[in-house]
Order: structure tokens, then C-alpha cells, then sequence
């Protein structure tokens, strides 16, 4: 492999390829003519390694020494030892160096050191943090990457987001909970012609770490369908998300405000919430407005009063 194409398997500069080769040693072991450098299925592990290790708050030079006593290990046929790692990993909250380490594994198409960061991040950091404040802005970064470039990174951006929403849908794997509550539930849905599903996936993931009982319909709901959903399932929430101002239908939210079931004098209606950028400076009366997960999470749980455990995961009583 040249340095080029090594460089955009991984998601670095060609010069910063050379910079570790002159700095640490970290180069091609054969070199074609004495001055082409070509780096074998080797060479591009113990690469690779250093990438990794360095993601993950290690020191550059200790990174380098890692990758190589474990290259050489390999080499040898012996077994590498667990080298000790300076200072240990990043501290909490150290987000950019997340979402960069998880960005460049997704550069890299490295689909299982993408989903161990992410189930890591989930079981270490909690789905609120992690969502917020590394999956939400990798994803935003990975976007704009893909808008300046032309399509050269949709790859990316569609292999991060199938990984992000196997880990939301894997949260009561990651971070066990109790049986949601025998109650109606929140109906998510996206509205009609509106595709991005994650972050209603998100807060079907938050919405059970609470014992919350959800029915996630997903994307693009039609109006008839979300009708027919609520007039079954009779929730006591409906959270409508949309992406674009061009998706967010005003009507359709005034007219699920309106529906109501039940026998004369208890009839109930649902909490219609919208969320979502689609919805920015649409005030509506009869409404309720989220704004991001946390805010999301908070006020539907607030609808089950009493019946939800106080010191469920992600409860603020809780700590998390």
C-alpha cells in the first residue's frame, strides 16, 4: 500500500505518516528502491494500532513504543505483552478526543473498533452524554466532511450511523434496567416524508433506562397510519420529530392535540411534543416543545409521576 492510500484508509495525513516514520521509527520496514515506501499488511496493523492508541488520550511517542513491541511480538511469533499505558485513558468529558477517535475509525471503515468505542462509551459515559456530546457531534462532523467533499464520505457517514443505531437499540444490553411500567406509552414517530430515525431512537433508548413503556414507529410515518397508531394504543404521549422546517406539519400536531378515547366523562387525550430543528420558532398553543434529549427524556418521564423507580439510570436521583 502507498502512503496515500494508507494515509486515507486511516483517516490522517500523508505528512503525518512521515512525521511518525522520522519521529519514532513507525515507517515501512522494506522500502521499494530505497525510496518508495510501501507498507505491507504489517506495517498497516502496527499503523493502525498506533491510531488507535492514540485516539484514546495515549502520548504519541508511548503509542508508537506500543505499537511496535506489539508488531514485533507479532513478528516473532511470541505474545505481546500488555504494555502499561502512561496516565491511563482520557479523562471523563474528554469529548473531542472521542469524537475524534471515533470519527477516524469510521474513516477507516473499521466497523468493529467503531461499535467497541461506541458500547464502551454507552456503558462508561451513559447514553445521554454519549449522545450529546460525542455520537451527535461525529455525526455532524462526519456530515460536514460529506457536504465539502461530494460524495466521498457518504460511506463513512452511513457506516456510523447504522453503528450508532445498533448501539441505541443495544442500551438495555449495555445498561440494564427494570420492566418498563404497566401504563400506556410514548409513541415516537417520525413525521410524514422526514428519514432521520436516530434521534427518536435515542430517546426510545433514554425513555427505557427510565422504565418509560415506548412504541417507536420510525421513519416517515404516514398521516393516516400515526392516526390509526394513537386511536390503538391510546399513549399517553405522542413525540413528533422533525429534521427540516419543509417536514414539520403544524395541522397534523393541532390535530393529534384534538383526538381523544375513552368512555364518556374520561376521555383522555395525548401530550403532543415536537421535536426536533424542524420545529424551531413554531410556537403553538397546546403544544409542548422539546429541546434535545435530556429536556425530552425529563418531561415524559414526568407524565408517569409515581410509577417510575426514582432512582432508575439516567434519573437526575441517580446521578446519572
Amino acid at each position: 500500500m502507498t502512503t496515500g492510500a494508507l494515509a486515507r484508509h486511516l483517516g490522517v495525513s500523508p505528512t503525518t505518516l512521515r512525521s511518525w516514520d522520522r519521529r519514532y521509527g513507525l515507517g515501512p520496514a522494506v522500502r521499494a528502491d530505497g525510496r518508495h515506501r510501501r507498507w505491507s499488511r504489517r506495517d498497516v496493523a502496527m499503523v493502525e494500532d498506533m491510531c488507535r492508541l492514540t485516539a484514546t488520550g495515549v502520548p504519541p511517542a508511548e503509542a508508537a513504543r506500543i505499537a511496535q513491541e506489539r508488531g514485533s511480538a507479532e513478528r516473532t511469533g511470541g505474545a505481546a505483552t500488555a504494555a502499561p499505558v502512561a496516565g491511563g485513558g482520557p479523562p471523563l468529558g474528554d469529548v473531542r478526543q472521542e469524537s475524534r477517535g471515533l470519527a477516524r475509525a469510521a474513516v477507516r471503515l473499521d466497523a468493529p473498533e467503531v461499535q467497541s468505542r461506541l458500547n464502551a462509551l454507552v456503558t462508561g459515559h451513559g447514553l445521554s452524554v454519549t449522545w450529546d456530546e460525542v455520537m451527535v457531534p461525529t455525526l455532524r462532523a462526519v456530515g460536514r466532511k460529506w457536504a465539502s467533499s461530494g460524495d466521498r464520505y457518504v460511506e463513512v457517514e452511513h457506516l456510523l450511523s447504522w453503528h450508532i443505531s445498533t448501539t441505541l437499540r443495544s442500551v438495555p444490553l449495555l445498561v440494564p434496567a427494570g420492566p418498563p411500567v404497566d401504563a400506556a406509552p410514548v409513541l415516537l414517530a417520525c413525521v410524514p416524508d422526514e428519514q432521520h430515525t436516530l434521534p427518536l431512537e435515542a430517546l426510545h433508548a433514554a425513555l427505557g433506562e427510565r422504565g418509560v413503556p415506548t412504541r417507536i414507529l420510525g421513519a416517515a410515518v404516514p398521516v393516516e397510519a400515526l392516526l390509526a397508531s394513537v386511536r390503538r394504543v391510546g399513549p399517553v404521549a405522542v413525540v413528533l420529530w422533525s429534521q427540516a422546517r419543509s417536514t414539520a406539519s403544524v395541522p397534523l400536531a393541532q390535530h393529534l392535540t384534538a383526538m381523544e378515547w375513552g368512555v364518556k366523562g374520561a376521555r383522555r387525550s395525548p401530550v403532543v411534543l415536537t421535536a426536533g430543528p424542524g420545529w424551531a420558532g413554531r410556537a403553538v398553543p397546546g403544544l409542548v416543545r422539546c429541546h434535545g434529549l435530556v429536556d425530552a427524556t425529563s418531561t415524559l418521564s414526568a407524565l408517569y409521576g409515581d410509577l417510575l423507580d426514582p432512582a432508575a439510570p439516567g434519573d437526575p436521583a441517580a446521578g446519572g
